[in-house]
């Protein structure tokens, strides 16, 4: 019976101890020093005073540079306009509208944007913004100005408008070879009539081809960003983070009409010549070599039988060669990989189209190509449309009696700069094209100026608007 008390408290006064081990030890640990512990709601909660958090100041030597585009912007704004583009739509003809003269008109305005190029008030925007037009306003300062076209280039998708004012603030010029995928860009323009309104992306790609120009001959070079562009944005700026030009805004990417990531613009580098071109000589002095080329890659390397080398796809392939042009002269042959032009390396289409698009008619180039994995090098002399090296000139007639000019584009004849005359008196509207009189085609100025000066009874005149819409006309001549 002793034996068992005394087991009992043995065993009573270690586990006192214990106790006692354990409990100094967790007060010893625990943060506060054994105090209480207390629960904080985010509401409630207080740093002690005692709190000091750790700043830690940017290095000077850091390489990011702050993201701030309102100096650019700011270079960029008083650079872009508004445009309106005024047209006259026509309501839906039927047979008998044709007969009696009848039909309806409906004033159609949409916007867009435009780059003041020079301070005397000369205008690049797109060709697509303006080519419906029968009357064009650019808005600029709060001020209202009639505009004149002064020449457009569908290959481009290009044009060149004229404002009687001076002291303008024209853009400036930078350089899109230079510029470099990944750059920070800004886009200015008005989108949805908003005017004056500034986007931010980078340059996603550049050479890129979209296949969106309607032209026999499209030059395709898109540099591609992704700052929002919108309709209303076409013919605006797109500038580099110093608010220099280095692309007009042209097209967007988009199922649904507006932005949706991708947005192009011609590089300014192509647009010089042409607007300079249009100024000097209302038409673009557009160089040909009597070839066209294609990308070279694995499709096409089986097309023509070509030796890859590996897969090194190096160069653009001469794809056709016109029969009498200066680079079957030359001797070059289809399936030839054309890997200079002059001293410019070209992989692509739109590279070699990009490059081209640079030089004049009469200019010498030499080509250096690949054949058979063997290089040669030939001299071409570049020509204009008509087969020469010399200007290309508008050829444009004007007719008091008739108060118009008139000038041969590819349907017909197009009436425009219509003042008081019997043109005005007969309704017949500004850029309209005359396709055929009295349902004989019309080619040439001098034929319409002489049918209206010896025909007299009834006319039916067959065209279309400014909008591409057919447009019968039916009069009489006393």
């Amino acid at each position: 019976m002793g034996n068992i008390l005394r087991t009992v408290v043995v065993a009573f006064l270690a586990g006192v101890a214990g106790a006692y081990v354990f409990i100094n030890y967790q007060q010893k640990t625990e943060p506060g020093g054994g105090q209480p512990e207390t629960s904080y709601t985010v509401n409630t909660y207080k740093p002690e005073s005692e709190y000091r958090p750790t700043m830690v100041e940017p290095s000077e030597s850091s390489s990011l540079e702050r993201v701030d585009f309102s100096e650019a912007a700011a270079k960029a704004i008083p650079s872009v306009v508004y445009i309106n583009s005024i047209s006259q739509s026509g309501a839906n003809y039927s047979h008998w509208d044709w007969i009696f003269g009848r039909g309806g008109q409906n004033t159609r305005v949409s916007s867009g944007s435009g780059v003041i190029f020079t301070a005397d008030g000369y205008i690049v925007t797109n060709n697509h913004v303006v080519e419906a037009a029968e009357k064009l306003q650019v808005i600029y300062n709060k001020k209202v100005y009639d505009a004149e076209l002064i020449g457009t280039d569908p290959s481009t998708d290009l044009a060149v408008l004229k404002i009687n004012e001076t002291n303008l603030r024209p853009a400036t010029i930078g350089n899109s070879k230079t510029l470099a995928v990944g750059e920070w860009v800004i886009a200015v323009g008005n989108p949805f009539s908003l005017s004056s309104t500034v986007t931010a992306g980078i340059v996603s790609a550049k050479g890129r081809r979209i296949n969106i120009v309607e032209d026999r001959f499209p030059i395709e070079s898109f540099i591609q960003t992704d700052a929002a562009i919108n309709p209303g944005n076409s013919g605006g700026a797109l500038v580099n983070k110093n608010g220099e030009l280095v692309g007009i805004n042209t097209a967007i990417s988009s199922p649904t009409g507006s932005y949706t990531g991708y947005a192009f613009a011609v590089p300014i580098d192509i647009a010089k010549k042409i607007v300079n071109d249009l100024i000097k000589y209302s038409v673009v002095q557009k160089p040909f070599w009597g070839a066209s080329v294609l990308d070279y890659d694995y499709q096409t390397a089986q097309k023509y039988n070509l030796k890859t080398g590996g897969g090194d796809f190096r160069g653009v392939v001469l794809s056709e060669l016109e029969k009498e042009g200066v680079a079957r002269s030359a001797g070059l042959e289809l399936g030839d990989i054309i890997v200079k032009l002059g001293d410019v390396e070209v992989n692509s289409k739109s590279e070699f189209e990009e490059e081209l698009s640079h030089h004049y008619p009469g200019e010498k180039m030499t080509l250096t190509y690949l054949r058979d994995g063997k290089p040669g090098i030939v001299s071409i002399t570049l020509v204009n449309k008509n087969g020469g090296t010399g200007v290309i000139k508008r050829k444009i007639y004007s007719d008091a009696t008739l108060g118009a000019e008139l000038e041969a584009v590819e349907y017909g004849v197009k009436i425009y700069k219509i003042k008081d005359g019997l043109f005005k008196r007969l309704g017949i509207p500004e850029n309209y094209t005359i396709i055929s009189i009295n349902r004989q085609r019309v080619k040439s100025p001098e034929e319409v100026i002489d049918f209206f000066q010896k025909y007299r009874g009834r006319v039916l005149l067959y065209g279309i608007n400014s909008s591409k819409q057919e447009y019968p006309l039916q009069f009489n001549l006393q």
